[in-house]
């Protein structure tokens, strides 16, 4: 697979990658996607998860930029929507972070900041308590 130059990155473009690979599901996602294409049912098979939670994972690496889903119709005549890694290199320095953080628009505490990722591995508890410990 052929790498693509790293360009100037938003501070708001590398956090939403980074949040992408910061979820083990979502990196065995992409390690999988990159040995071969799959859709969606086939995939979860390979990995040994739900196609809901997938979906969700796919979703979430799509809106970052790092898979490319494309539909295609198979020979049953159903649609299938096809999977697969597309080339991404980043380079982390923390000249590169400077610079990002020097664009970034959000404060990171508002809706559509992750708050699902910075929740993940805390006992399930009411949204009023999440919103508590945020303000905190």
């Amino acid at each position: 697979m052929p790498e693509v130059p790293h360009g100037v990155t938003t501070g708001d473009a590398l956090l939403k990658v980074l949040s992408a690979l910061g979820n083990p599901h979502r990196m065995r996602i992409v390690a999988a996607l990159l040995e071969n294409r799959n859709y969606v049912s086939a995939l979860a098979r390979e990995i040994g998860m739900g196609r809901p939670l997938l979906h969700m994972h796919l979703q979430r690496l799509e809106a970052a930029g790092l898979v490319t889903g494309t539909r295609e119709l198979a020979e049953d005549g159903r649609t299938m929507k096809y999977y697969d890694v597309t080339p991404f290199v980043y380079e982390l320095t923390p000249h590169v972070i400077a610079r990002a953080a020097a664009t970034l628009t959000g404060t990171g505490d508002g809706p559509g900041d992750d708050t699902a990722d910075r929740t993940a591995g805390r006992p399930d508890r009411g949204a009023q308590e999440d919103a508590e410990e945020e303000a905190k």
